[in-house]
């Protein structure tokens, strides 16, 4: 028995029909086509067979009853769960929540809650229900899916507040004597090749970027963005290491900022201010982080002033909102295949107010493991300020 015509009468009036007529519809067809109808027609619309005999019945009584205004008959359809089960929504909450609401030692503490899984709970205490109905208890109930938020920080300095305001106001200090200010720090670093970089872009509709399945590195390794943020004239400068991140890695891209960037903008100027986080390559406690300070501090004739967040506080440091996170923008669902790609995205990243980003290879070698003596440290011409001198100290020549 064909069924196109079926299939495509129903497509036609399908969106104009309601649960009865839809019905009805499907009933008056089986009749007309006969022996095998019911069958036929339930195939070619997808109605269950239950529905359109029923229907047939309907269609088929002595005196058919007019068309109600409900499109069920009182008391049709489907009981709400929870009038089958008036708990149910306690115990669906205990497996939720075992912690706050059931038992701590419940099977599902340690597992995946998927609707299914909590849908196979339920059954185990004697509960029929499917997970699509689990899913409609949840929303009911103010639960949605949702990711982890970073928040925590961990312990707070009971300092932490006060560092904050100190940097403030070094800050403040510096810009009106129209000294620079700079924020530093190491970006995540990332693979070289056709590997998948987070994030999605514009392509023709079923034609992705292919890329490695594997995350493994090639022969054109990692790199590591070292970033410097210019605050007064948003602008930022990037050395796009091929070695190891160490302190000498680091003062290297401040010195290669100052040559290329800063000593054209600030031709005058004899003092320069760095916020930085407290660990990584430029933290407070990295000895070979001041003496590499103290070579650029002879070289070039300034006075350097560090200024470190506090532990755990480095997401506050202006770079990481103010450079990176728009790099990562700019280069988002696009695999980083070359040391050129990645130049040309870093200084192609730009925003509404203005930012503008210079990038540069570095090829040399950065040896990690070098050690700085205490005869080394005692030669290094650091002044601690009054407030935290281990986080607040400044260099001179």
């Amino acid at each position: 028995m064909p069924l196109q015509p079926i299939r495509k009468r129903f497509d036609l009036l399908s969106p104009i029909l309601d649960e009865r007529t839809r019905r009805l519809w499907a009933s008056a067809e089986a009749i007309v086509l006969g022996h095998g109808g019911i069958t036929a027609t339930s195939r070619a619309t997808g109605i269950s067979r239950r529905a359109i005999t029923e229907g047939c019945k309907e269609l088929q009584e002595a005196k058919p009853t007019p068309m109600p205004s409900a499109v069920r008959r009182p008391g049709g359809g489907r009981k709400r769960i929870e009038d089958k089960y008036p708990d149910i929504k306690d115990r669906l909450e205990s497996l939720v929540e075992p912690l706050t609401r059931g038992d701590p030692e419940s099977p599902l503490r340690w597992t995946c809650k998927s609707v299914r899984v909590l849908a196979n709970a339920l059954k185990k205490m004697g509960i029929q229900i499917s997970h699509v109905a689990v899913a409609g208890l949840l929303r009911d109930m103010g639960y949605s899916l949702q990711a982890n938020q970073k928040v925590k920080e961990g312990s707070f300095h009971p300092d932490r507040d006060a560092q904050f305001t100190y940097i403030y106001e070094q800050v403040e200090i510096f810009q009106e004597d129209h000294q620079p200010i700079i924020s530093v720090d190491t970006k995540k670093k990332e693979l070289v090749g056709y590997f998948k970089n987070a994030g999605r872009q514009w392509r023709p509709k079923g034609k992705p970027e292919r890329v490695r399945v594997h995350d493994f590195a090639l022969e054109s390794g990692k790199v590591a963005p070292y970033g410097v943020y210019d605050l007064t004239e948003n602008a930022g400068w990037v050395n796009l290491g091929t070695d190891h991140d160490t302190s000498a890695f680091a003062v290297e891209s401040i010195r290669r900022w100052w040559h290329k960037m800063g000593k054209e903008v600030y031709p005058k100027t004899t003092r320069l201010l760095i916020t930085a986080d407290s660990g990584g390559s430029n933290g407070y406690r990295v000895r070979l982080w001041k003496k590499e300070l103290q070579r650029l501090v002879d070289e070039t004739g300034l006075i350097i002033t560090v200024c470190h967040f506090p532990p755990g506080t480095s997401k506050w440091n202006k770079i990481e909102h103010r450079l990176f996170s728009f790099i990562t923008m700019n280069w988002r669902g696009r695999p980083l295949i070359s040391h050129e790609v990645i130049i040309n995205l870093i200084a192609s990243t730009c925003t509404k107010s203005g930012l503008k980003v210079q990038c540069e290879l570095d090829v040399n070698k950065y040896p990690k493991g070098q050690k700085v003596t205490d005869q080394e440290m005692k030669k290094l011409r650091i002044t601690p300020h009054e407030f935290h001198g281990e986080w607040n100290y400044a260099l001179s020549p």
